[in-house]
């Protein structure tokens, strides 16, 4: 009797792997899937040695955002967190003079006071191995106040946020329950599935009838023309998205990376790996540059709008950069990516 009730009960159960009923995981809001594969990295550029030499990665499936994170998206951020973003606070003296000659002397309080770097058109002529001449320090500039303290954020709800440095791209990220990409998680889908591409839309090169992405179109740094339809940030999502449906990963802003910069980081990878292919890899340990090498930086890819091919063409999908990670910049910003489940997989039930 006991065995007849037990049979019947289990007959009762519905079978929860394949019953219609049960519920698929929910794609996360403003994402796209990321299949898993591999590609090739980098490229054998002998003048981009950093970015050498091309090698094969093994990728697992993740998701990513499908567009840069926004003003708007940013400002909600902090009303539910109160989060003060590093171009918003003193500039610890402590910490700059780490980055700085010994015996620099401290500089005067004004110096020190909340600001970020904003990029300024020059009156004239100016030489383009000399960036200060079109960035300039300016006190009171922040995501808010993205050109100075008289700017505001009004009109530009729906641009990528700028004025981030690499401490608050990482805090959005874990407040949204996400992460920033790992440099090979990023070039992996901004490639869109193609391994010889040199951007992000194939092979053809930006020109005055071509403007695939935000970028320089003029005389850089003295004029933007602006033939693409925009001159700075452009809203997200107003170039065309890549194979995988990401818009933007080519101009508009730099977007961090959660990897440390050094210029050799792929070929002390396969050193390392002796032969073996890469998989999911995710950066040096620690950073360096030897052009700065007091200051830490991060990875940062994709470009922006101040790339022109007369100085920056790194809106090519294999160029990398690194930045300072306490510095906020007009054309930096953000993305996330999360390694929740592939779409399609079974929910887990709720632990009893």
């Amino acid at each position: 009797m006991i065995t007849l009730f037990l049979l019947i009960l289990t007959l009762g159960q519905p079978d929860l792997a394949s019953s219609s009923e049960s519920k698929k995981v929910a794609s996360p809001s403003g994402m796209v899937w990321i299949p898993g594969g591999s590609f090739i990295r980098g490229s054998n550029d002998p003048a981009r040695a950093e970015e050498g030499p091309a090698h094969e990665v093994i990728m697992d499936g993740f998701w990513m955002d499908v567009h840069e994170v926004t003003v708007a998206e940013f400002a909600r951020f902090v009303e539910a967190t109160g989060y003060t973003t590093v171009a918003e606070r003193p500039i610890d003296w402590e910490e700059l003079k780490k980055q700085v000659p010994p015996d620099t002397p401290r500089p005067p309080e004004e110096v020190l006071a909340p600001g970020a770097v904003v990029f300024h058109h020059p009156s004239g002529l100016v030489r383009l191995d000399d960036p200060s001449g079109w960035w300039e320090w300016v006190p009171g500039a922040s995501w808010r106040h993205p050109d100075g303290p008289e700017s505001s954020i009004d009109t530009r709800q729906n641009h990528p946020v700028t004025h981030i440095a690499y401490e608050d791209a990482q805090t959005y990220a874990a407040w949204a329950g996400k992460q920033l990409p790992t440099e090979a998680q990023w070039e992996f889908a901004a490639r869109g599935g193609m391994n010889h591409n040199s951007f992000v839309w194939g092979n053809q090169p930006p020109s005055d009838d071509f403007h695939p992405a935000n970028i320089w179109q003029g005389e850089f740094p003295v004029k933007d023309e602006g033939l693409d339809g925009h001159r700075g940030t452009a809203p997200v999502g107003s170039f065309a998205a890549n194979a995988h449906g990401l818009h933007d990963m080519a101009g508009n802003v730099w977007e961090w990376c959660r990897d440390w910069y050094r210029p050799d980081t792929y070929r002390l990878q396969l050193a390392a790996a002796d032969g073996v292919r890469l998989s999911n890899p995710s950066g040096p340990e620690h950073c360096w540059d030897p052009a700065e090498p007091l200051v830490p930086k991060r990875v940062i890819r994709g470009g922006s709008f101040l790339c022109h091919q007369s100085y920056c063409t790194a809106y090519r999908v294999a160029a990398r950069r690194g930045t300072a990670v306490d510095t906020g910049l007009s054309h930096t910003g953000f993305r996330c990516v999360s390694t929740a489940p592939s779409p399609g997989a079974e929910a887990q039930p709720a632990s009893p």
